[in-house]
């Protein structure tokens, strides 16, 4: 490893492609208890969804051909020959020139090969008056038409939201076996650094927010958090404790001091906890160049900068995709990102990718973005903020108007 050599944001994401893996323990979990956990294994349907031709509308099962040439000026007539009611399984045909009412989701009956709403019909006391022609197939859904017997319904890798616990509970599908919630350990150093909680503040001392923070964003992502407190500019103290954490979690987090001797301490210790070791040592981009990423015997380490506003956007950058990875999620992009119009010309260094806080606002239909202008280590830029402007590090700026993408907060 070439320490200080940094990275570009590309290489970066590359590296962390190629050197994190997947932790390897899984677990059954029922479906109403796996929400937001990362499918193991693909689910295969074991029936038809939905079993049964069914309608989308509330209308009158017919056949297409009956229909045609019909309008609000010509009408359609059709005899009205019965009724499906929900639940109920449709037996009586549906003959040329005849209608069966049917429900929304409800058996289409032989026979019929389309349902003509009731909003383009008038039932006349058994007379159906059509006002409208309808194609062959029209608000029907068939069966297995959404899933077939057989498929695949979702990949290894897919995180579970509502809506594929939906998918799942279509199919009678009750427990799934999933990669197992991941652990991530928390550690500050620093001299200056105090717990969150102190009240008064000594000349030099700072709070712990990154902790708040990181924390915050990791549980966030559905992830349990191990905090290991505060440890002062001392190897062996600093060594020792990231020892223990490292061997409690699955990726461990450590957000260094400001002075040299922290750095220093945090490069050493990061590698001192198992190899390969470090593989980013540096990243070339504003804010958070002093970055470390590393794997040690198959678990990650990030070292982030010390300031809270580098530490946020780095963690959300980088640290959301390591652990999205780790946790056994398929990826295949970069964090979600939106497009707006900058509101002011910026300018950039070529070769370095600048992280720029914005705040979101909406005017005549489309989204701009407003720079929070300040220093990397305020606080407030952060509660300002919606989220972060990108600035590619083969631009020299952008200007007044421009459409960049935006990485949103959550």
């Amino acid at each position: 490893m070439e320490f200080f050599k940094v990275k570009t944001v590309e290489e970066t994401f590359s590296l962390i492609d190629r050197m994190i893996a997947k932790i390897g323990e899984t677990e059954n979990r029922p479906i109403a208890d796996a929400l937001h956990y990362v499918l193991a294994k693909p689910v295969m349907a074991k029936e038809d969804v939905p079993g049964f031709d069914r309608s989308t509308v509330d209308g009158y099962a017919v056949n297409a051909k009956d229909t045609f040439g019909t309008s609000e000026t010509m009408p359609g007539f059709l005899t009205v020959v019965g009724e499906v009611k929900m639940g109920e399984q449709a037996v009586k045909p549906v003959g040329r020139g005849e209608a069966i009412y049917v429900p929304t989701g409800g058996m289409i009956p032989p026979g019929s090969d389309s349902v003509i709403m009731i909003e383009h019909c008038e039932d006349l006391n058994g007379l159906l008056n059509t006002y409208k022609q309808i194609a062959p197939g029209e608000n029907i859904i068939r069966a297995g038409e959404d899933i077939k017997a057989g498929a695949v319904v979702l990949d290894a890798g897919v995180k579970l939201r509502p809506q594929e616990l939906g998918a799942l509970a279509s199919l009678g599908i009750t427990e799934v076996e999933v990669f197992r919630r991941l652990k991530v350990a928390y550690l500050s150093s620093g001299d200056e650094i105090v717990p969150y909680q102190t009240e008064k503040l000594e000349v030099g001392q700072i709070r712990d927010i990154n902790y708040l923070t990181i924390s915050g964003l990791a549980k966030e992502w559905d992830m349990d958090v191990i905090y290991g407190g505060i440890v002062p500019d001392d190897f062996a103290v600093f060594s020792k404790q990231a020892r223990e954490l490292y061997e409690q979690s699955d990726c461990l987090i450590l957000s260094g001091g400001s002075s040299v001797g922290a750095k220093d301490y945090t490069t050493e210790v990061i590698q001192s906890l198992g190899d390969p070791g470090v593989f980013v040592h540096g990243i070339s981009i504003k804010p958070g160049k002093p970055t470390i990423l590393s794997v040690a015997n198959g678990k990650p380490v990030i070292g982030l900068p010390g300031h809270p506003a580098s530490a946020m956007i780095i963690f959300r950058l980088f640290g959301e995709r390591i652990l999205r990875i780790l946790q056994g999620e398929k990826i295949d992009r970069k964090p979600d990102r939106i497009f707006a119009r900058i509101t002011k010309n910026i300018a950039s260094a070529p070769g370095r990718s600048d992280y720029i806080r914005v705040r979101l606002f909406e005017k005549e239909g489309e989204w701009w973005a407003e720079p929070i202008i300040g220093k990397s280590g305020l606080i407030t830029t952060l509660v300002k903020s919606d989220g972060i402007v990108e600035i590619g590090s083969e631009k020299e700026g952008i200007s007044q108007g421009d459409y960049v993408p935006v990485l949103q907060s959550r």
